[in-house]
């Protein structure tokens, strides 16, 4: 088996050919298909095997880049399924962009934030306010609604929101760490949810428990994004950015300041890295993708209240970071993936499947032990297994090779051209 593994790493034309054979036989299957589960989840899975592949990184985008765009959307539009493989997509795109905000505050600063869906909230109330009639309560000269055109601007000025948020955030909590950080922020994201299912009165901005409606969807040159299809490459766009802008920011002098906190403070604050300015910027850039997206989850919903912003989704969006491998985006990519898919479509196939069996008499099942009653326990029962098996994540994180020899090279070559300009000579 090791020898079959080696001979595939140092044959990227094999690699190839067994790419091309899964995608092609999985699009296929899907695209002529009703509906086949299975076939779908194998073509996704080929962006996994992509990842393996001993391709160079550019190669790899561009390809996955072309399976986003063209073929998955492609392969699912042949049956009547096509909306609802588009809306597991699009959530799990979603869930993707938001579990990498964390990932920065949790994976990258080591600041474990149990509040996060607070930011989610946030971006998705910022637009929904505005994009109602629910503003003209508390602006006045019946402005409200804006049309469906100013979707492209609220997604950054959510995100922005959302980032404001962050500070305000960050800046009480800068004292505390660990085990209180982590009660400070789930009391954040609670305050804000009660906040939203309060704030009726005495000026009705959020509309309380009974939530927005007719939300605005968004509109670019008169043509109006309403289906799951149209949205996710809605998402598509934004999740590029969000990984572009993840990846930048983990080499990056910032980027190696949040670990270096996560890592050890006063350790960090010795070798002059600014504490409360490190704290906030990933505070401030992790709120900001789960505000972004939050926005777009409004506008795909066309209706929010608090219910939909609870202590379970910030730990669902905690767990898809800590499955995929805390401070590994490719990790985190696919931790998020999994449970959204796992949520979303197969555990509730797999009921829908159980319950079908029970009505035609093959199986019976008691009451206690329904389907829909055991999903949560299935999908607990999984993650520990995954807990248990792969303790550092699915994709662990890794560091950056360092060239030692590169480096004394520099170290020697700067010492030498260090030249001390009053007598010409070499500094002492």
């Amino acid at each position: 088996m090791d020898k079959i593994k080696q001979a595939l790493a140092q044959n990227s034309k094999m690699q190839a050919r067994i790419l091309v054979l899964l995608v092609s036989v999985t699009a296929l299957s899907v695209y002529m298909t009703a509906k086949s589960v299975i076939a779908f989840l194998l073509l996704l899975a080929s962006l996994l095997l992509l990842y393996y592949t001993s391709f160079s990184n550019k190669v790899k985008w561009i390809i996955g880049g072309v399976m986003l765009i063209l073929v998955i959307p492609f392969a699912s539009s042949g049956g009547p399924a096509y909306e609802s493989y588009m809306e597991v997509a699009t959530q799990s795109g979603i869930y993707i962009a938001m579990a990498l905000g964390l990932n920065i505050v949790v994976g990258f600063a080591g600041l474990l934030d149990l509040g996060f869906v607070a930011f989610f909230a946030i971006g998705a109330y910022t637009y929904g306010i505005f994009s109602t009639a629910q503003a003209n309560h508390f602006i006045p000269g019946d402005l409200f609604p804006i049309s469906g055109s100013a979707f492209w601007l609220f997604i950054f000025v959510g995100g922005f929101m959302a980032a404001l948020f962050g500070v305000i955030l960050g800046l009480p909590v800068l004292r505390v760490k660990g085990d209180y950080l982590a009660i400070v922020t789930l009391g954040f994201g609670e305050m804000i949810r009660i906040i939203f299912n309060n704030l009726e009165k005495p000026v009705n901005i959020t509309n309380g428990a009974k939530g927005i409606s007719s939300i605005k969807p968004p509109n670019l040159f008169g043509f109006e994004f309403t289906h799951p299809h149209q949205f996710y490459f809605i998402v598509i766009a934004i999740l590029a950015f969000v990984i572009f802008g993840v990846k930048r920011f983990e080499h990056s002098r910032m980027g190696r300041s949040w670990k270096a906190v996560r890592e050890n403070e006063i350790a960090a604050q010795s070798m002059g890295v600014p504490l409360i300015r490190t704290k906030l910027t990933a505070f401030a850039v992790g709120a900001s993708f789960s505000g972004m997206m939050g926005v777009v989850f409004a506008a795909k919903q066309t209706f929010i209240d608090p219910s939909s912003f609870t202590l379970l989704e910030s730990i669902t969006i905690l767990v898809m970071v800590v499955l995929g491998g805390m401070g590994s985006v490719p990790g985190v990519i696919l931790g998020a993936a999994l449970i959204t898919i796992l949520n979303l479509q197969v555990l509730t196939e797999f009921t829908n499947w159980l319950n079908q069996l029970t009505l035609q008499g093959v199986v019976h099942i008691p009451f206690a032990l329904s389907p829909s009653k055991m999903q949560r326990f299935i999908f607990g029962a999984i993650l520990i297994l995954f807990a248990v098996f792969r303790p550092n994540g699915l994709i662990s994180v890794k560091n950056r090779r360092v060239n030692e020899k590169l480096i004394q090279e520099r170290i020697s070559s700067a010492s030498v051209q260090k030249v001390n300009p009053q007598s010409g000579g070499i500094a002492q």
